[in-house]
C-alpha cells in the first residue's frame, strides 16, 4: 500500500476515534424512573440513562437482578435517591460491580438527598421497633416538584463537572426545568384548590411531600409503622378515627395490598385512589405529576363545584 495512503488512512481512524471520544454520552444509571426521568431533562442527547427499578416496583425492595452488575459496571454516573430509600439492595450491587467511579464518595456518585432537600419525619430517636425508620428522613420527596427542581440543579452541576464540555448545556435544561415546574405548579395548586385542608389516609408514607406541597393534611396511615403490615386492631382503630373525622380520601400506591383498603372503604365513607408513586416508562416528570393532580382532580372526594 502506498506509504501516503496508510498515513491517511491512520490519520482518518484517529480522528474519527478522536470524535466518538469527544460525542460521547454521559452512561448513567439511576435506581429509580423518577430520578430517570430528571437525568434525562437535563441530560438529553448528552446522556444515555438507564434505571434500576422498575415503576411499579417498591423503591425500598428492589429484585436486584444480575444484570444489573454489568449496568452499573459500565456507568458513568450513579444517581441514587439517597436518605437509605436504596440501603437495603443498592450496596452491594454497588461493592460487586468493580466500578470505583460510582463508590460512594467518587466523582461519580450522586445522592438526591444531597441536593438540599428538607426532609421529613426525621426520627428523634433511631428505634428498630418503630418499624422500617428511615434515620435521615423520608424518602418519598420527588412527589413535591419543588423537591424535582432542587435535585436538577444539584445533577446539572454534577453533569457539568463530569462533562465540562456540555456544562453549560446542562445548567440551561436546569433552569428550563425550573422554570416549566414553576409554571406547572402555579396551574396545578390552582386545580386543588377545592380540595385544600382535606384530610387523607395514605397506606405508607410515600406521599408526605406531595400533600404538603398542595395543601392536604395525613390524617394517618395504613402501616402502623413504616413498613408494617397493619394488625385487626390496628385497622378496627384508623376506621373508628376516620369516621370521627369525617376523612373521605384514601391513597395507596398500586403495588399496595388490596384487603386493607377494601376492609376500610367498606366500613366509612372513605374512597380508595391509587396513584403511582414514580413515572411510567413513558412518562417525563410532569406528565408523572399532571396524571396524579388529574386523578385526584376527578376523585369522587373532591367537592361537588358550587353554582355560579
Amino acid at each position: 500500500m502506498n506509504p501516503l495512503k496508510k498515513i491517511t488512512i491512520a490519520l482518518g481512524i484517529c480522528a474519527t476515534a478522536f470524535a466518538t471520544a469527544a460525542t460521547a454520552a454521559v452512561n448513567i444509571v439511576t435506581t429509580t424512573t423518577d430520578l430517570g426521568t430528571i437525568a434525562r431533562a437535563i441530560g438529553e442527547t448528552h446522556v444515555t440513562v438507564t434505571t434500576l427499578a422498575r415503576s411499579g416496583e417498591d423503591p425500598h425492595f428492589v429484585d436486584a437482578r444480575p444484570s444489573f452488575l454489568r449496568i452499573l459496571n459500565r456507568a458513568d454516573l450513579l444517581v441514587e435517591g439517597g436518605a437509605d430509600l436504596e440501603s437495603g439492595w443498592l450496596p452491594p450491587l454497588v461493592n460487586n460491580a468493580r466500578n470505583p467511579k460510582i463508590l460512594r464518595g467518587a466523582p461519580g456518585h450522586f445522592s438526591a438527598a444531597s441536593a438540599g432537600i428538607p426532609l421529613l419525619n426525621v426520627p428523634a430517636i433511631l428505634d428498630r421497633s418503630q418499624g422500617d425508620v428511615h434515620p435521615s428522613g423520608n424518602p418519598h420527596f420527588l412527589t413535591d416538584p419543588g423537591n424535582a427542581v432542587r435535585v436538577a440543579n444539584s445533577l446539572a452541576k454534577k453533569l457539568a463537572q463530569i462533562d465540562p464540555t456540555n456544562a453549560a448545556a446542562y445548567l440551561h435544561r436546569a433552569d428550563q426545568f425550573q422554570a416549566k415546574i414553576k409554571q406547572k405548579t402555579v396551574e396545578w395548586k390552582r386545580r386543588l384548590a377545592p380540595l385544600r385542608g382535606t384530610q387523607v389516609v395514605t397506606y405508607h408514607e410515600s406521599y408526605d411531600y406531595f400533600l404538603a406541597a398542595f395543601d392536604l393534611k395525613l390524617a394517618g396511615t395504613i402501616e402502623p409503622k413504616p413498613g408494617v403490615e397493619p394488625s385487626a386492631a390496628h385497622l378496627i382503630a384508623l376506621i373508628n378515627h376516620i369516621k370521627t373525622a369525617k376523612v373521605k380520601l384514601i391513597l395507596a400506591e398500586p403495588n399496595r395490598p388490596s384487603r386493607p383498603c377494601e376492609r376500610i372503604t367498606s366500613q366509612t365513607d372513605a374512597k380508595l385512589l391509587r396513584l403511582p408513586l414514580m413515572p411510567s416508562p413513558s412518562q417525563d416528570y410532569i406528565a408523572f405529576i399532571e396524571g396524579n393532580i388529574s386523578a385526584l382532580e376527578t376523585s369522587p372526594s373532591r367537592p361537588p363545584k358550587k353554582p355560579e
